[in-house]
C-alpha cells in the first residue's frame, strides 16, 4: 500500500504565528483594538492603498463593498460564471441581479469583451475575480467600467501579493475584497479585508461593519457586526510578514511542476501572462482534447497513489441548482469547458522537491 500522502493544501503556521496569537490573548484586547488597526495599516501599505478595513471573512468583504457603493434591488452587477459562488451570491443577497459573463480560458478570469456586451443602464458594478492567484486583465475592464460610469470591485480572495503590470491586486479598482480563509496564501483562520483609495467608501465600510455606529451608541444607518477579532489580526500580522517569501516558494514549485508537465503534451499547465505575477493560490492544469484519461480518472489515479487533488470548480454558477431555480439558462461555454477539464494539483510551500518529482513521475506513467 502506498504510504505517501501529499495534501492539496496545508496552512503554514510557525512559532511566530503562535507567539503573536498568545500575545493577543495576553493583551486583554480580544475584539477590535490596536492589533486590528496595526494589521489594517500594514496590509494597506503592502497592497499600496490608502485604507484597508478588516472584516469577518471574504464574503463579507464583498458584501460590504457592494453595500458601500449603494447596490440595491433592481441593480445589476457583472460577475464571471466561473468562480466561487460567493462572488455572485453577495449580489443576490442585496436583492440585485448577478449578470454572468464568460471567462478567458487562458487565465480563467472575466473576458473584457463579455463585460462590454453585458453592461446596461442598470449595471452598478463589475467584479473581476483574480482566480487561482493570476490577475484578471484589469485595464480593459476598468476602461469599460469608467466609460459607463460603473464601479469596479476586485475579488482578490485568491490573489494576495499578485501583480498586474507592477501593481498589487486589490489596488486597481474602486474596492478590493480579500479572504484570509485557512487555505489562502495567508490566513487568519477566517477573516477578510476591504481595500480602497476612497475615503468616502472606506467610511461607508467602517459604518456598515459596526452596526452603522458613528459614535458610541449613536447609529446613523443599518449595519451589522462584521468586525475582525484581535486574535485573527495578530495571526494576520505574522502571516503578512512571510507572505512574499511563501509566494516565492509557490512560484518555484509551480515552475518545477510546469517544466515536467510541458513534456507530457496532454496537460496544459497554468499560464502566466507577461504583465502578471501569478501567486498560485491553486496550481490548475487543464486536460487537452487528446488526453489519454478523463479528469475524474486522473484524479482517481493520483488519489490512489497518495496525491490529493481538487476541482475548483466543478459547476459554473449558471449551472448551480440555486441559479437554475432563479431562471438562469445555459451560457458561458468557456466556463463550462473549464469546469469539465480543470484539476488542481498540490503546489503549497510545504511541498518538497521530491514531492513534485513524484507527482510528475506519476503523470508521466499515464
Amino acid at each position: 500500500m502506498n504510504k505517501r500522502s501529499i495534501r492539496i493544501s496545508v496552512p503554514h503556521i510557525d512559532e511566530n504565528d503562535v507567539e503573536m496569537v498568545v500575545k493577543a490573548l495576553r493583551s486583554g484586547w480580544l475584539v477590535h483594538g490596536p492589533l486590528v488597526e496595526e494589521f489594517e495599516t500594514r496590509f494597506a501599505k503592502y497592497i499600496g492603498v490608502k485604507r484597508a478595513l478588516a472584516v469577518t471573512n471574504g464574503t463579507v468583504a464583498l458584501e460590504l463593498s457592494l453595500r458601500a457603493i449603494g447596490v440595491k434591488p433592481g441593480d445589476e452587477v457583472i460577475v464571471p460564471s466561473f468562480t466561487f459562488i460567493a462572488t455572485a451570491n453577495t449580489v443576490l443577497m442585496l436583492g440585485a441581479k448577478p449578470v454572468l459573463c464568460d471567462i478567458d480560458l487562458e487565465i480563467f478570469s472575466l473576458d473584457p469583451s463579455c463585460v462590454e456586451d453585458s453592461i446596461s443602464r442598470r449595471t452598478r458594478a463589475v467584479i473581476p475575480v483574480h482566480l487561482y492567484g493570476h490577475p484578471a486583465d484589469m485595464d480593459p475592464i476598468v476602461r469599460i467600467a469608467r466609460d459607463h460610469g460603473v464601479f469596479v470591485i476586485e475579488d482578490a480572495a485568491q490573489a494576495h501579493g499578485a501583480l498586474y503590470k507592477g501593481m498589487k491586486c486589490g489596488s486597481l479598482g474602486d474596492l478590493g475584497a480579500f479572504s484570509f480563509y485557512a487555505t489562502k496564501n495567508m490566513t487568519t483562520g477566517e477573516g477578510g479585508m476591504v481595500t480602497t483609495n476612497s475615503d468616502d467608501l472606506a467610511r461607508r465600510v467602517e459604518l456598515l461593519r459596526n452596526h452603522g455606529q458613528e459614535a458610541k451608541y449613536i447609529h446613523i444607518e443599518l449595519g451589522g457586526n462584521y468586525r475582525m477579532t484581535s486574535i485573527q489580526a495578530a495571526l494576520g500580522i505574522s502571516q503578512l510578514e512571510k507572505l512574499d517569501r511563501l509566494n516565492e516558494i509557490r512560484r518555484r514549485n509551480a515552475e518545477k511542476m510546469t517544466q515536467g508537465i510541458k513534456k507530457l503534451g496532454w496537460l496544459r499547465p497554468p499560464i502566466e501572462k507577461p504583465w502578471a505575477r501569478h501567486v498560485y493560490h491553486q496550481y490548475v492544469v487543464m486536460l487537452e482534447d487528446d488526453a489519454p484519461v478523463s479528469r475524474d480518472e486522473l484524479a482517481s489515479y493520483l488519489r490512489e497513489h497518495g496525491v490529493e487533488t481538487a476541482v475548483h470548480y466543478p459547476l459554473p454558477i449558471h449551472m448551480q441548482p440555486l441559479y437554475r431555480k432563479l431562471g438562469y439558462k445555459d451560457c458561458c461555454p468557456n466556463s463550462y469547458k473549464a469546469s469539465q477539464r480543470i484539476l488542481s494539483l498540490p503546489i503549497h510551500p510545504a511541498l518538497e522537491e521530491d514531492d513534485i518529482n513524484y507527482i510528475i513521475d506519476l503523470l508521466s506513467k499515464i
